[in-house]
């Protein structure tokens, strides 16, 4: 975001010889030129995540500064984007996803936090994305964080689900007996040139074609540190139990599971949550508490549990991402305040911490 303007600015090019610098590889291009990314090194503890993202973070800042620019960290940018914020980056990939999908492409300006998960093959992770398909809404719920697009409320607490849902791969997968199959369906999408690559299966769960893991897309980008390690310990101890059960997965119905995250996305922790499993609905405290309920002997095991549920509860008691946004609005019904609440301090926190 331009310091002087406060609207996003397509500065990738200027600022990554000093993020790259500083980070190395874990910086990176992303579609738009007002983006950038940064990945993680594998961590094993909740101490590593913790310490990598404030210091990936705190390299942002800097790099960004040096370039006359701020770094936000939300699911979409609050304010308003103007021309220059749709800029695609010049990468060749990149060029040929606009160059297929026109405007669908530019207006993507929104940002997501995959969370990899190792696995010990590539059929044990179709395994567990079968199972873990039901608890994308809990997630999604936690990490709620873009209730704001173009200086409005949308209504909605992860506004960003609905701009990624139309593309032909997005929202929670179907179910698939064998890798196999789920990589024959690839090749069929590929051939029809309704993806370009493997890469493009952007469902909100799926085995990762670069590492042996599985990757969790459904979570919007968080503002706050502790938000993003108490999700991040939640994905890894669901990843772990789900992959100790045995025997097939239910096969719950797709619309449910799309209709589950819908809910979720629109009204985050704030209402019921929907279940893809038998179509009721319950408080999402209730369904957060279900959750937690199901990984804690793995927490357990990990000596996590009371770090985890110290911090998910947190996020119940004080709202997730939207709700910090649309308190700061509420303030003086500025969307500037918005924008603060989400921006980047030098020490990769939030300047107003909400």
């Amino acid at each position: 975001m331009d310091a002087a303007t406060g609207e996003p600015t397509p500065r990738i090019a200027a600022v990554m010889p000093k993020a790259t610098e500083l980070a190395g590889e874990q910086a990176q291009e992303e579609l738009h030129q007002a983006q950038i990314e940064h990945a993680t090194i594998a961590c094993d503890s909740l101490a590593d995540l913790r310490r990598e993202l404030v210091a990936l973070r705190r390299k942002f800042v800097d790099a960004a500064a040096g370039k006359g620019s701020l770094v936000v960290a939300s699911g979409t940018y609050p304010g308003h984007m103007g021309d220059d914020g749709r800029r695609i980056t010049s990468k060749d990939r990149y060029q040929a996803m606009e160059a297929a999908n026109s405007i669908l492409a530019r207006e993507q300006l929104i940002c997501g936090c995959h969370i990899h998960v190792s696995v010990s093959s590539p059929e044990r992770a179709i395994a567990i994305m079968n199972r873990i398909r039901a608890w994308l809404p809990c997630l999604l719920a936690l990490s709620a964080n873009s209730p704001f697009s173009e200086g409005e409320d949308t209504g909605f607490s992860s506004y960003r689900t609905e701009v990624w849902a139309p593309w032909p791969t997005s929202g929670p997968p179907g179910y698939f007996e064998s890798h196999r199959e789920y990589q024959a369906l690839l090749d069929q999408l590929v051939a029809a040139e309704v993806i370009l690559d493997k890469k493009m299966a952007y469902w909100d769960v799926r085995p990762s074609e670069n590492f042996p893991t599985i990757e969790i897309r459904v979570n919007d980008v968080m503002s706050r540190i502790d938000d993003v390690v108490a999700v991040a310990g939640i994905v890894r101890g669901l990843v772990a139990t789900c992959d100790r059960e045995s025997g097939p997965a239910d096969d719950y119905r797709w619309e449910l599971l799309r209709a589950a995250n819908w809910r979720a996305a629109r009204s985050g922790l704030s209402g019921d949550l929907l279940s893809p499993v038998d179509g009721s609905t319950q408080p999402a405290a209730k369904a957060i508490a279900q959750l937690l309920s199901k990984i804690a002997p793995l927490l357990d095991e990990r000596g996590e549990r009371e770090e985890i549920e110290a911090l998910t509860n947190g996020i119940l008691e004080r709202g997730n991402g939207a709700a910090r946004q649309r308190g700061a609005y509420g303030r003086r019904e500025q969307v500037s305040d918005v924008v603060e609440s989400v921006t980047l301090g030098p020490d990769g926190h939030p300047l107003r911490a909400g």
